[in-house]
């Protein structure tokens, strides 16, 4: 059986850019192992849920799954598994991922696992693309340095933080995720003239945000030689 390995944050991930992922590899019989930095259940972004935005029915929806999940109500320590013996490692997006997962060596580690092996793939949603920018590859190399990436841009971030970097709930953004990624090396476009942007660069995936979750979601299936 195929099977994932979801590295989830702890600081706010965005629902629909875990959940989406997740319940499409399910419903495709992809078994799924959820991982948090201590293992503790991660934390949603609520302005990620919130209905004036994404519907009434959505919101509710997300939230459920979210409190109701099994494997985001009871996760394992990120330490404690081992993504080499996944056939995917998946990086949902949110700002919060930002706090943790992209400064965590067992990330790290786990995203070089699956793009340096020779059966894994690894999925990055999001602002959680940041995390390219600081994975070396076994050489020590930047892990991104000539890859082809998309992410969340400057240009929508723009709207969200103030002139200080401060995000709404007040935390200043450690960095944007463009900036450092292209820094990095990484060959960035995030294709904002196309509804999503989901790249496909060997064996790491990379997408948007939000809107390009699912696309996302079904060219990992695909990758997989999973039928959706």
């Amino acid at each position: 059986m195929t099977d994932a390995l979801f590295i989830v944050s702890e600081e706010g991930y965005w629902a629909e850019e875990c959940i989406d992922p997740l319940t499409t590899l399910t419903d495709a019989g992809v078994e799924i192992t959820v991982a948090t930095p201590t293992g503790n259940p991660p934390v949603v972004d609520e302005r990620s849920l919130d209905p004036e935005d994404i519907g009434e029915a959505e919101a509710d929806r997300l939230r459920e799954i979210h409190e109701t999940d099994d494997r985001l109500n009871d996760p394992t320590p990120l330490a404690a598994a081992e993504p080499g013996s996944y056939d995917a490692v998946v990086f949902p997006g949110g700002h919060g991922a930002e706090w943790d997962i992209t400064q965590d060596s067992h990330a790290r580690a786990a995203l070089r696992t699956a793009v340096e092996g020779e059966d894994g793939t690894a999925l990055v949603v999001c602002h959680t693309v940041g995390i390219l920018a600081f994975a070396r590859d076994s050489a020590g190399e930047l892990l991104v340095e000539g890859r082809d990436v998309t992410g969340f841009p400057n240009a929508w971030e723009e709207g969200i933080v103030d002139e200080n970097d401060l995000m709404p709930d007040g935390r200043k953004l450690p960095y944007w995720v463009e900036d450092e990624v292209t820094a990095a090396g990484g060959n960035w476009d995030a294709e904002l003239d196309s509804d999503t942007s989901v790249t496909v660069d060997g064996d790491l995936v990379t997408a948007r945000g939000p809107g390009s979750s699912h696309a996302a979601a079904l060219t990992l299936l695909e990758e997989l030689g999973v039928d959706a």
